[in-house]
């Protein structure tokens, strides 16, 4: 059989000309990732490999699929190389970090839990391990830093006030908020999560560094232990 080449495409239908013609808006998932990717393999064009890339379908469909799929899995598809395996999660990696960029753009009221979980969505809700981050704040409310306190497996993670403390003494924070994701995508608070919030709150009380909130993100849904009446 015929390997069917972007030369065997109507020029006005393939993804550069398309591009340059209607702008990259007009591109289909998959003609965007052909013109990441450039170049074919012997069997297939560049369009047919980000076909099959979008068709793994693992664990998330589609376009959604990049942000979970390592090398080695990107690589099973043939005529996919380190190179063009590297490429491919550095868009997931691009994207998460314009998203991130453009919320802090912005002013951040750290004070309320929609903001804070606006800056935090799109980083969090497609990781499959559990993390806890702590925003360090001064006395203005303001981002002193964020700090990654703990990564755990799929649906735990192993944190103690103790760490949390640490870091907050370290940056002279004045208060925080703890924010940690549920692989699962139900953001509801385990019994863990509660214990934990409650032994931070009495914790920074003792030190003078307040509890904020505590707010765990879920697939594009959130609580926020404060809303809940729980802090």
């Amino acid at each position: 059989m015929e390997r069917i080449t972007m030369k065997h495409i109507p020029a006005q239908e393939r993804p550069y000309e398309k591009c340059l013609t209607d702008g990259p808006e007009a591109l289909s998932d998959a003609e965007l990732l052909s013109i990441i990717i450039r170049t074919g393999s012997r069997e297939d064009s560049s369009l047919a490999l980000s076909q099959k890339i979008l068709a793994l379908n693992y664990p998330k469909e589609g376009i959604l699929g990049l942000l979970h799929l390592s090398i080695p899995e990107l690589m099973a598809v043939k005529g996919i190389g380190r190179v063009k395996g590297a490429q491919l999660m550095c868009i997931g990696e691009l994207s998460r970090r314009i998203w991130k960029r453009n919320a802090l753009s912005g002013t951040i009221s750290f004070h309320n839990p929609l903001e804070i979980v606006n800056y935090f969505m799109e980083d969090m809700r497609h990781k499959e391990q559990e993390q806890v981050f702590i925003l360090l704040l001064d006395t203005k409310g303001a981002l002193i830093r964020e700090v990654l306190i703990s990564q755990g497996t799929v649906n735990a993670s192993v944190v103690s006030p103790r760490e949390i403390f640490i870091e907050a003494a370290r940056y002279h924070a004045v208060s925080l908020v703890m924010v940690h994701n549920h692989p699962s995508g139900d953001p509801s608070p385990s019994k863990a999560d509660i214990d934990l919030t409650r032994r931070v709150k009495e914790a920074g009380e003792l030190m003078g560094i307040r509890l904020l909130d505590h707010i765990i993100i879920g697939d594009n849904s959130y609580i926020s232990l404060k809303e809940r009446g729980i802090l």
